[in-house]
């Protein structure tokens, strides 16, 4: 299992990014995913997760509105798209496979995401 996280750097804040996840070495389509993020000196924040065929999608409130997750399972790819960035969102970004609600089996090495004027 591989996951490559892609798509970060630095913006302004209200500037927009689009992240990527690549995914190989499992059936991607049969694993619901997830976006988790770690600021510098805090713990893990999961920040969105996606259904195995893309139906549903969660958020958590601080990025509601303002950042959107999908994916495409022809090409084994997540992405995550964030507008309205805040300094607040400057973290690490990993994509993570979900084993369980909460639980996760394999995460990337993540993309950093700073977000300073």
């Amino acid at each position: 299992v591989q996951l490559v996280e892609s798509g970060g750097g630095l913006v302004q804040p209200g500037g927009s990014l689009r992240l990527s996840c690549a995914a190989s070495g499992f059936t991607f389509s049969s694993y619901d995913m997830n976006w988790v993020r770690q600021a510098p000196g805090k713990g893990p924040e999961w920040v969105s997760a996606i259904n195995n065929d893309g139906s549903a999608t969660r958020y958590a409130e601080s990025v509601k509105g303002r950042f959107t997750i999908s994916r495409d399972n022809a090409k084994n790819t997540l992405y995550l798209q964030m507008n309205s960035l805040k300094p607040e969102d400057t973290a690490l970004y990993v994509c993570a496979r979900s084993l369980a609600p909460s639980s996760y089996d394999y995460w990337g090495q993540g993309t950093q995401v700073t977000v300073s004027s």
